[in-house]
């Protein structure tokens, strides 16, 4: 089984209500190999909600307590996002999960790159709070930019 954001497979869980539907993983869901998630939505956030970024770290910083994860309104919603990605290694501990694709730059989904914190724009290195926590469990963490009909295939087929 693979996780896939939710957004991904078109699923308006985006934080405006709005999804990042990409095409191959709506065709390749045809297999029935994909569980889909919003770890914002399983922490406890409403859709549509504000925008969120880390601040002054990375996933695994705020899993350390050195860091937070705010609005741009300044609501810190670091424990919606901590509880969201325990709720995903639930799902990880209930399911043959062999991998996930998650949404590039997201506080929670992000796997190589999340925004820098001051909601300009701006990304920097660094994985979000949820593919921080699937790594920790072993769990290849792929973004959507890097998927390609070759990697599904192979996802698949394991």
């Amino acid at each position: 089984m693979i996780l896939v954001s939710s957004c991904l497979l078109g699923l308006n869980t985006k934080y405006n209500g709005e999804n990042n539907a990409v095409e191959l993983l709506i065709e390749y869901s045809r297999y029935g190999k994909f569980i889909p998630i919003c770890p914002e939505q399983l922490g406890g956030l409403s859709t549509p909600r504000a925008p969120s970024e880390i601040i002054g770290g990375s996933g695994e910083d705020v899993l350390k307590g050195l860091c937070r994860i705010l609005s741009d309104t300044g609501v810190d919603e670091t424990q919606q996002y901590i509880k969201g990605a325990q709720e995903v290694i639930k799902l990880v501990n209930i399911f043959p999960v062999n991998a996930a694709i998650l949404k590039q730059r997201s506080p929670s989904c992000g796997s190589t790159q999340i925004y820098d914190g001051t909601f300009l724009g701006k990304v920097k290195d660094g994985s979000g709070v949820t593919a921080v926590l699937l790594k920790e469990y072993g769990i290849p963490v792929y973004s959507e930019e890097e998927i390609n009909r070759g990697i599904l295939e192979k996802l698949i087929l394991e």
